[in-house]
């Protein structure tokens, strides 16, 4: 997923980052590359957080959302992707009926490496369609 962030220089050239889709969340760096990057570690570390509590990664917006709004004036707005997969919980098998052609298309998807298997096509397909 690719969460906006608002990145604001501070008074001591440091840059401040806040995510607006995950409320509480912030970072710093003294750079913008090491804004981000660290913008990156505390989304990993609120979902990480957010997973333990059963709760689901919250999905972003647009800047266009937050980019109005008073607490992000004048803030410089970048993307940060954060694969949220290690944050939906243990696999737990389920049994699937499909369509034999659809299957095959599945299967096609796979060998060619667009997914590692026919549960990974699915459950990213899932999590695509579900806004995860």
């Amino acid at each position: 997923m690719k969460y906006p962030i608002a990145l604001h220089k501070d008074m001591d050239s440091c840059y401040g980052v806040s995510v607006p889709d995950i409320p509480g969340c912030f970072s710093a760096g003294e750079s913008v590359d090491e804004a981000i990057a660290s913008a990156g570690e505390a989304i990993a570390g609120h979902l990480e957080i957010l997973a333990e509590d059963g709760i689901i990664a919250p999905a972003p917006s647009t800047i266009d959302k937050h980019s109005g709004l008073p607490e992000y004036q004048g803030a410089v707005w970048a993307f940060v992707e954060v694969d949220i997969t290690p944050f939906l919980g243990g696999s737990e098998k389920a049994t699937v009926t499909l369509p034999r052609l659809l299957i095959r298309k599945i299967d096609a998807a796979v060998a060619s490496g667009k997914a590692k298997s026919r549960s990974a096509f699915l459950a990213d397909s899932a999590a695509k369609a579900l806004r995860l």
